[in-house]
């Protein structure tokens, strides 16, 4: 999708003037300007929704988790009840980002984008499967100088005291620990790998969503904001329990994939890899209209975007059919992550066509330094969206028709610790 030119700057505009002080600087004036830029993006009610050049239009497509039935176009009846009907994904996202200008009383009626669904949509899950006798799913906390965040820490049935590697598992927007531990099945690989799996969560208090706040300026630095509060998670794990500190690694899905990044880009001698699903590459947006724009059209690449050198290896999954992240976030992911290992020297690149048994074709690419060094993979898979690949239904956002990301995640870790 081809954004247009000024569409940023038409919403950074609205955003300053709703600093501002003058009449001109209303909370309406600023809806108004909004409105233009998503007009002017195809992203406005009533606009066409925007069809990606890349992607074969044959076919229908439709949302893995479809919205809950009767959330399409309004009869009159429904019309009657839109004042009392729950704020659009885009809506809440928006007026998250508002309030964090100080403008708690911004009126987001008018603010609408009916393509945007953010990352997790769908219901949690409602029940889990019973542990295997031994193993423990306990919740703890951590608190620093950035916040307190609360986490689920999976301890397998084989442990014993031994030393094991951990896992930290960033959920996307509107998840919680137990439903992306339902849907990535990662407790299951725990069990069978023997390591620990921690999944943080993200606090409604600092976004409404649930969403890691991957493009907030603050959250995109060492020592900062939620990379710190992740980081001292992971920390705390390794004081408490004897893992292997060479084998710790963080994952992600969207809104977590790109917070995944994050910390594995500002923590590289506590993460020895970094798994992310369908996120965003390293500092890609620094406010809502960037976010926003980064996500439908694609973080493109950008010499004025510093990425610390020295970067850990990376494996990306991508669906080449997803509307929420644009695929053009995995492309520049892995070449992100490829240059800031590689140092200026030459990667190698291979690739390989596979397919699922009644399920999904993929492409998966290697890259390696010139000694067979893995520094990283990425899988792009045809005809999938936004959902973890060769995820359980028994959790939200997943397509049990892709390879098995959680598994290909683990065997990857376990090359490069």
């Amino acid at each position: 999708m081809k954004l247009a030119q000024d569409m940023l700057a038409q919403m950074r505009a609205a955003s300053r003037n709703l600093m501002g002080g003058s009449s001109a600087s209303s909370p309406a004036a600023a809806t108004e300007a909004i409105q233009r830029a998503l007009a002017a993006a195809g992203l406005a009610p009533g606009a066409a929704a925007p069809q990606q050049a890349d992607v074969p239009q044959a076919h229908t497509m439709h949302d893995i988790n479809p919205p809950p039935a009767g959330a399409s176009a309004k009869t009159a009846p429904a019309a009657q009840e839109a004042a009392q009907a729950p704020p659009s994904a885009a809506q809440t996202m928006a007026q998250d980002f508002m309030a964090r200008l100080g403008q708690h009383d911004f009126d987001m009626s008018s603010f609408e984008m009916p393509n945007f669904q953010p990352p997790g949509f769908g219901a949690p899950a409602a029940t889990q499967a019973p542990l295997p006798s031994g193993a423990q799913f306990m919740a703890g906390s951590y608190s620093n100088h950035a916040g307190t965040r609360s986490y689920k820490l999976y301890i397998p049935s084989s442990y014993h005291g031994q030393a094991m590697p951990l896992v930290v598992m960033l959920h996307g927007c509107t998840q919680n620990p137990d439903d992306f531990a339902a849907g990535t099945q990662m407790n299951a690989l725990a069990e069978e790998k023997q390591c620990f799996v921690v999944y943080p969560a993200q606090a409604q208090g600092a976004n409404s969503s649930r969403c890691w706040n991957w493009f907030n300026a603050i959250d995109q630095q060492r020592g900062q904001g939620e990379p710190s509060l992740i980081a001292g998670i992971a920390q705390q794990i390794i004081d408490d329990y004897p893992v292997n500190e060479h084998e710790v690694f963080v994952a992600g899905l969207s809104a977590g994939g790109a917070m995944a990044v994050i910390v594995g880009t500002l923590y590289p001698e506590v993460f020895a890899a970094v798994g992310v699903h369908s996120g965003l590459p390293f500092a890609s947006a620094q406010d809502l209209p960037s976010a926003l724009a980064a996500m439908k059209g694609g973080a493109m690449p950008d010499p004025k975007r510093k990425t610390p050198a020295g970067g850990v290896p990376i494996i990306v999954f991508h669906g080449d059919r997803d509307t929420t992240v644009n695929l053009r976030n995995g492309d520049e992911l892995i070449a992100q992550g490829v240059r800031s290992q590689a140092g200026g020297k030459a990667a190698k690149a291979a690739s390989t066509d596979g397919s699922v048994p009644n399920g999904h074709r993929y492409t998966r690419t290697t890259h390696s330094q010139a000694d067979g060094s893995p520094l990283g993979e990425y899988w792009v898979i045809h005809g999938a969206g936004h959902a973890w690949s060769g995820g359980s239904n028994s959790g939200s956002y997943t397509d049990a028709k892709g390879p098995d990301a959680s598994r290909e995640m683990m065997r990857f870790f376990k090359t490069v610790s």
